[in-house]
């Protein structure tokens, strides 16, 4: 394959993805997810004006079962299972349609695995949605309905190859039954990506260009690499990334985006390199298999619920606990504020009342055994976009909305920098 320059790998990326992808299934993502995304988050921006935050993006996670025991998983995966049922749902997709809502991010546990998940996307052929999937349960058959629906991406986590994979997911054939999957997919030309946890165990051979190669020889159209976070039950520090490694991977997208036809998924930095969380920001928050409303998947706690009678909206909207998770995150780090300050999240908490959301019902212990570690943020480090593609979308879509306050953050910073350099 060759090597594709900086002035044509967008070109040559927008042609790939028009061939090989179902017309139907193209037309409901630049209208959908493009059109009405971008609708979606100049809403999102007359709403921040008001002082009012309801997040553009809003990922639910609609079941808490799977048929994988991955390490450092945070879901209740082996409990007895827990959904939230259709009608719910469809009410909170609606309540959120109505005010200019059009893209869902559906996860799981494993969301194939919820009876109800194609009756959900088919009852909304007006929004988009991206399946955060294992792939082992899209089948032929269920790869030509998602053809037919249109409006969905299936987002399928490739945690390594053949042994990394069985040793980091728990279970034997993973990678061989994942890749069924991805295949599947592909032969029903929909438009499909690949997500990596990048850890110890996984960034020597998937954060590579031959990875990336091996992935568009495939037909995948986009990746998304998002960094492991140690929490949960069976959290495992022993794979988090240093802060070496955490700028080995942010340069590797960077540099990668301008190269490779490809699409790649990040959701922690702005076009200048500086780091954000999308809790903080606003731009996101999430749904639990209970229905509880959380700042993000991996902060457990919650002091509202989608089945309020308010709806979805005002319920997140004048939340107390969301507003203040927001702000005093926003105040003391760029990063993430659960592996940075676990001691914050615990007094907001505390101070909220807020109820454990986990059916094991230990997180305030899991919470307390976590010990601080460095997340995106690591002043001094910052690598800007250099393709300008990447580098216009985020400047209008996705970057830091105002939340940070630079004050508090100068003071921040610097004791960062401290810690860094003692390292």
């Amino acid at each position: 394959m060759r090597q594709v320059s900086l002035c044509d790998m967008f070109p040559s990326l927008a042609f790939r993805i028009l061939r090989t992808t179902d017309p139907r299934c193209m037309a409901k993502f630049l209208w959908n997810f493009g059109v009405k995304g971008i609708r979606s988050i100049q809403l999102f921006k007359k709403r921040l004006k008001r002082g009012e935050v309801f997040p553009p993006f809003l990922y639910l996670s609609i079941l808490n079962s799977c048929n994988l025991r991955c390490q450092g998983c945070w879901v209740d995966v082996a409990a007895e299972r827990v959904a939230i049922d259709l009608d719910t749902l469809n009410r909170t997709i609606n309540d959120a349609k109505a005010h200019g809502n059009a893209f869902f991010g559906i996860l799981g546990g494993e969301p194939f695995m919820h009876p109800e998940l194609l009756d959900l996307l088919a009852a909304h052929p007006d929004c988009y949605f991206q399946i955060f999937t294992n792939g082992q349960f899209i089948t032929e058959k269920i790869a030509k309905r998602l053809r037919q629906l249109g409006n969905a991406t299936p987002l399928i986590s490739i945690e390594g190859r053949e042994v990394v994979s069985d040793e980091r997911r728990g279970n034997k054939q993973v990678y061989e039954r994942t890749l069924r999957g991805l295949h599947a997919c592909l032969k029903e030309r929909l438009l499909t990506g690949v997500a990596t946890s990048v850890c110890q165990t996984n960034i020597g051979e998937l954060c590579t260009e031959q990875w990336l190669r091996e992935l568009i020889a495939f037909g995948a159209h986009y990746v998304w690499f998002h960094t492991y976070r140690p929490v949960g039950p069976k959290m495992n520090p022993a794979l988090a990334l240093t802060p070496q490694q955490l700028v080995q991977v942010r340069r590797f997208v960077v540099e990668m985006r301008t190269k490779m036809p490809i699409g790649i998924v990040d959701a922690y930095y702005d076009g200048g390199g500086n780091a954000l969380c999308p809790m903080s920001t606003g731009i996101s928050h999430h749904v639990g298999p209970k229905g509880d409303i959380e700042p993000c998947p991996i902060i457990q706690f919650a002091t509202e619920n989608i089945r309020d009678p308010r709806g979805v909206f005002a319920t997140m909207r004048d939340s107390e606990f969301l507003k203040d998770f927001r702000d005093i995150s926003a105040r003391h780090t760029r990063g993430c504020v659960v592996l940075e300050r676990p001691d914050l999240v615990k007094e907001l908490v505390i101070k909220h009342g807020a109820r454990d959301t986990t059916i094991r019902g230990t997180a305030m212990a899991e919470l307390e055994a976590m010990e601080p570690r460095f997340s995106q943020w690591l002043p001094g480090e910052e690598i800007p976009e250099q393709h300008w593609m990447y580098r216009w979308a985020k400047k209008y879509w996705f970057n830091d909305f105002g939340a940070y306050v630079q004050a508090d953050h100068d003071a921040a910073a610097k004791a960062k920098v401290k810690t860094l350099a003692a390292k």
